[in-house]
C-alpha cells in the first residue's frame, strides 16, 4: 500500500470511529454533554487531578480547558482550588454530584463498550480486541517526539540516572560510571556530540547520545528507554534519530559497546546491521563491540 493509499486509509478509519463511538454527539452516552466533557470527568476521577496534568495527559489547548473546567463547575460537578502541596497550582476535585455523574458515565461506558463487542462472534471478538490494542500501542509510539536536547538539562539528567541504576542493577557485581569510557554533557554537545530525549505525553521516557571518538567516527550512548513505555517501538525510533543525527554531523560510522545481560539491546543493533568487531576501547563492563557504517542523510530532529 502506498503512502497515498495509507493516508487514505487512516482518514477512513478516523471518520468509522468517530461516527461509531458518538464522538460528534452533543450527547454523549445521553448524559447532555459531548465527548470532551465528559472526558475529562473521566480524567478528573475519583481522586482529582491538577490542572496542569489534564492539560498535558488530554493535549488541551489551556484556554478550552479552563471553558470546559468552568462549564462542569457551573453544572456543580466539580471545584476547582489551590493544590495542598503546593498553591500556585491548581487541583480539580469531583463534588459529590461530580462523583455520581462519574459513576454513572462509567456504567454507561461499560454497556457501550459491551455493545461494540455484542453483535461479534468470539473469533471476531477477540480479533477486534486485539485489532484495538494494536492501534493504541502505534498511536501511542506515533506521539513520540525525539529532539536534540541539553544533556545538563533536568530531564536528560533524570534520563541517564534511571539508565545507570538500570544498568547498575542487571549487571553482575554493579555499575561504576567511572571505571568505564566517559560520556560527561560537555562531550554530548556540537561538535563533540550529541544528546536526544524522548518524550511521550510531555514527559521524558527515553533518550540516546552520540560522541564523536575520532574524525568521522561516532559512538552510541546512554540509549535507554523507560520501563513503562517499552513495548511500543521507541528504541528503535531512538536509534533511528541518532543514526540520522549522526549523519548530519558528518559521522560514516557508528559505534557502540554492550554488555551480555542486555540481550534485548544486543538483539536491536544486530536487527539494524550493526557487525560484531573486535575490542576497540577499555570499557571493563563490555562484553561485545559492533560497528554499522552510515549513509550521510539530512537530519528531521526537532533542534
Amino acid at each position: 500500500m502506498d503512502e497515498d493509499a495509507q493516508i487514505r486509509q487512516v482518514r477512513e478509519f478516523n471518520r468509522s470511529v468517530t461516527r461509531r463511538i458518538g464522538a460528534l454527539d452533543d450527547d454523549y452516552l445521553g448524559r447532555g454533554r459531548p465527548l470532551a466533557a465528559s472526558r475529562l470527568l473521566f480524567e478528573i476521577g475519583r481522586d482529582g487531578a491538577d490542572v496542569s496534568a489534564l492539560r498535558m495527559r488530554l493535549s488541551l489547548d489551556s484556554g478550552y480547558l479552563s471553558r470546559l473546567l468552568r462549564s462542569l463547575e457551573g453544572e456543580g460537578l466539580l471545584a476547582v482550588r489551590p493544590a495542598a502541596d503546593d498553591a500556585r497550582k491548581r487541583r480539580a476535585v469531583l463534588t459529590r454530584k461530580g462523583l455520581r455523574e462519574f459513576a454513572a458515565l462509567d456504567t454507561r461506558s461499560e454497556r457501550f463498550a459491551a455493545s461494540l463487542l455484542a453483535p461479534l462472534g468470539a473469533e471476531r471478538r477477540k480479533r477486534l480486541v486485539a485489532a484495538m490494542a494494536e492501534v493504541e500501542r502505534c498511536l501511542r509510539a506515533s506521539a513520540v517526539r525525539i529532539a536534540v536536547a541539553d544533556p545538563a538539562g533536568a530531564e536528560s539528567r533524570a534520563c541517564v540516572a534511571a539508565y545507570l541504576q538500570e544498568i547498575d542493577a542487571r549487571f553482575d557485581g554493579g555499575f561504576d560510571p567511572l571505571r568505564g569510557p566517559t560520556a560527561e554533557p560537555d562531550e554530548l554537545v556540537p561538535p563533540k556530540g550529541a544528546f536526544l530525549l524522548a518524550h511521550l505525553d510531555d514527559e521524558a521516557i527515553g533518550c540516546g547520545a552520540v560522541k564523536v571518538i575520532a574524525p568521522r567516527v561516532g559512538e552510541i550512548k546512554r540509549m535507554w528507554v523507560a520501563p513503562a513505555a517499552r513495548g511500543l517501538g521507541i528504541a528503535q525510533q531512538l536509534l533511528d534519530a541518532l543514526e540520522a543525527q549522526a549523519s548530519a554531523m558528518g559521522l560514516s560510522t557508528l559505534r557502540l559497546d554492550t554488555q551480555r545481560s542486555l540481550v534485548e539491546a544486543r538483539a536491536l543493533y544486530e536487527r539494524n546491521g550493526y557487525r560484531e568487531i573486535p575490542r576497540y576501547n577499555d570499557n571493563p563492563y563490555a562484553d561485545y563491540w559492533f560497528e554499522k557504517h552510515t549513509r550521510l542523510r539530512p537530519s528531521r530532529l526537532a533542534r
